[in-house]
């Protein structure tokens, strides 16, 4: 299994945006073949920080939803948004 951690930091005006685009993509990232975990986090101390926190199967399932159109639609409709640079971590539990 591979979670994939990403940091994603809006412009405090963009935030309902962000959140709405998200909310409407939540269940079909969900149900992308592989995934089986998905969760939005926001930062207890910086309220335009957010976490999306995913499992994967495997590192394959990742990389084949990031070359959907699924995460092409999503993804040009919240890099708009950012204030920062995304980070992006795929780790492993040991």
């Amino acid at each position: 299994m591979l979670i994939r951690i990403v940091k994603l930091s809006f412009e405090e005006e963009k935030i309902n945006k962000f959140l709405s685009t998200f909310n409407a993509h939540k269940e079909q990232i969900k149900n992308f073949k592989g995934c089986t975990h998905l969760e939005l986090l926001r930062d207890k101390n910086n309220s335009n920080v957010f976490f999306t926190y995913s499992y994967w199967n495997n590192e394959q399932d990742l990389e084949n939803y990031r070359n959907s159109d699924l995460f092409n639609n999503v993804w040009t409709q919240t890099k708009v948004l950012f204030n920062n640079r995304p980070e992006a971590w795929s780790v492993e539990r040991q």
